[in-house]
């Protein structure tokens, strides 16, 4: 991997991770457009490995964005601020259901679901699930706008974090499923944006260690080891795009962040939803046309 096709990934990523567009469908594009993880098992590890690493960029812009909120959940943790502790227990219950199914289905997922017509699928379904999402908020607007953050209670969180399982799906999205279950349980637009960084944050640091972590199997014995992913990675690309690809998601993924809440408190979701049917309907139509392959 070039550092600029390492810079174009971490844009992507950056821009996708927060937006209810799926990242992982559009890098799966990418990566087969410039040619990335074709060609053997090898290629491909590397290549699903890098996908995940440079999600870390991610993280670190959500938690320089919203300092104050994980400094207020620390402080709650510590029972010196009960919001805070309230905000940490949403955000844990949240997290719970997608970290037990995670570990019992995430080899099945990527076996069978990592391709491109399961992601054009879940890209279109994703659609019509925001325009919907959409259509029943205008008709049943909460009162004063919504619920905010310190009103979420862990079983509200819960419903969420059952809603995130469904994100497991690639081309799904997870900011999908968690801003639309907060819109759907009552947080106002800003309070759901919110909650589902700072879930995000939870749910993609797990995910990013335990691919790190992980070994890889039927390749070769120095990678079926304790963070054979990460010592694969690394042989294949070496350090500089792995530190490109994390700087570029950082700074798109703040970007994006900060526009992205922006634009909904006067846009709401719907161009989303218009957005994700548009590109599953011109992915799959290159497909069919042999222009790209599935």
């Amino acid at each position: 991997m070039q550092s600029w096709q390492a810079l174009i990934l971490g844009v992507i990523e950056g821009i996708t991770e927060y937006l209810p567009i799926s990242s992982t469908g559009h890098l799966i594009v990418a990566q087969r457009l410039m040619g990335i993880g074709s060609g053997s098992a090898t290629a491909k590890a590397a290549a699903d490995a890098f996908a995940v690493c440079i999600q870390g960029g991610a993280i670190l812009a959500v938690l320089g964005l919203y300092s104050k909120r994980v400094i207020q959940m620390i402080w709650g943790v510590l029972g010196k601020d009960a919001e805070g502790l309230k905000l940490a227990v949403a955000i844990i219950t949240g997290f719970l259901p997608a970290a037990v199914l995670g570990l019992l289905l995430s080899h099945w997922i990527k076996d069978h679901l990592f391709g491109m017509w399961p992601v054009i699928v879940a890209w279109v379904i994703g659609g019509f699930g925001i325009l919907a999402t959409a259509w029943w908020r205008k008709q049943n607007p909460p009162r004063g706008g919504g619920m905010e953050l310190k009103d979420l209670t862990w079983q509200l969180a819960l419903i969420i974090g059952l809603l995130q399982c469904v994100a497991m799906c690639p081309g799904t999205s997870r900011s999908l499923m968690t801003i639309c279950g907060g819109l759907l349980v009552g947080l106002s637009i800003r309070a759901a944006v919110e909650y589902s960084f700072l879930l995000g944050v939870v749910t993609l640091t797990a995910a990013t260690a335990k691919d790190a972590i992980d070994k890889v199997e039927g390749i070769a014995p120095q990678y079926d080891t304790l963070f054979g992913g990460t010592k694969l990675m690394f042989h294949e690309y070496g350090v500089v795009p792995m530190l490109v690809g994390v700087i570029a998601a950082a700074i798109s993924a703040a970007l994006a962040v900060k526009w992205l809440v922006s634009y909904l408190q006067s846009h709401g979701l719907s161009i989303f939803g218009w957005y994700r049917i548009a590109v599953g309907g011109i992915v799959g139509g290159l497909i069919l046309a042999g222009v790209f392959h599935a």
